[in-house]
């Protein structure tokens, strides 16, 4: 019997290729070795995003970015978070279980106080959605970077107190994590994120792309001079793309000096131009056919609630809200 994956994406802007590599890749995978739950995160969004059109428009973009990456509503469960209410029940009935040291122990939170972002009750209870949307759909492996595995240690040890106080209701989750392709260097240098500007876009124009490529951070090393591959974010990226042969070949030109790093950002151009050309054709095509896409989106919600809606009976007759 094939695995139950679960994996979610925020509606937060352009998805860009650390997204495609960090996760979406991967998910197109899983839908011929798995069984296969992808989602659009749009009530995480509400921590941080708290503008009506903005989300709206941004929740069917992503919708729209993930289809045309190769999510098929006929091979997975595909559909948007709000559009199956039960996991918001489900969250509070994990949250009378959660302890607080659990929670303030998440990193997450600490980490985007740090960085500004004013603090909610609903960014300070991000972990107990997540755990909701993991338990709900009795989920077995969510494939997560470094900077989320504690939150899915967080579900587990959630769902270990549930089933330890109510009897066996929920699966208990792994972390799936790819060491590789956790962290994707950004055009700065820190790992890829919409929220540190520092992206390529997938479905940008070619002259976003262009910029963003343009300006990811170099030393100052002339074309002459030997350059360390493992020290360059331009190489970090370019490997993504390239064969096992362009590499070797890319990190002899670095390790002997020739090639300078302007060189260097329009051979990872043009293999960033040459892998999304043929999705950049299928998002044109469904963005002409908005309805198409809502359909889509509607009959996955259909679908899953099927799956949650057993699982929120048993933990309504388990904890006695069934009554």
């Amino acid at each position: 019997m094939k695995k139950r994956v679960l994996s979610g994406i925020q509606p937060s802007g352009k998805l860009h290729i650390g997204n495609y590599f960090g996760m979406i890749k991967r998910m197109v995978e899983y839908q011929d070795s798995s069984d296969l739950f992808l989602f659009i995160a749009n009530l995480h969004s509400l921590t941080t995003l708290q503008d009506k059109d903005k989300l709206k428009s941004l929740t069917l973009e992503a919708a729209t970015d993930l289809l045309a990456l190769g999510a098929d509503p006929d091979r997975c469960h595909f559909w948007v978070q709000s559009d199956v209410p039960e996991v918001s029940e489900l969250m509070w009935i994990l949250s009378c279980m959660a302890p607080m040291g659990l929670m303030e122990r998440a990193h997450s939170f600490k980490d985007k106080i740090a960085k500004g972002i004013h603090p909610t009750l609903g960014l300070f209870c991000y972990p107990a959605l997540m755990a909701a949307d993991i338990l709900i759909n009795q989920s077995e492996v969510i494939p997560v970077g470094k900077d989320q595995k504690q939150h899915v240690e967080m579900a587990r040890d959630i769902a270990i107190k549930f089933n330890n106080q109510f009897g066996e209701v929920f699966t208990i989750p792994e972390p799936d994590i790819l060491p590789d392709l956790a962290v994707i260097p950004g055009t700065d240098g820190q790992k890829m994120s919409k929220s540190y500007g520092n992206t390529i876009p997938i479905f940008g124009s070619e002259s976003e792309i262009k910029k963003a490529v343009m300006s990811i951070v170099t030393d100052s090393k002339g074309v002459s001079d030997a350059k360390d591959p493992s020290e360059c974010n331009v190489f970090a990226l370019y490997r993504l793309f390239a064969s096992t042969y362009e590499i070797s070949e890319m990190s002899d030109h670095y390790k002997k000096g020739g090639i300078g790093y302007g060189d260097a950002k329009k051979e990872l151009l043009e293999k960033i131009k040459e892998t999304f050309a043929p999705y950049q054709q299928k998002r044109s095509e469904l963005e002409a056919h908005p309805k198409k896409v809502e359909e889509i989106l509607k009959e996955g919600a259909e679908k899953v609630r099927k799956v949650s809606l057993k699982t929120l009976n048993d933990v309504r007759s388990a904890t006695g809200l069934k009554y």
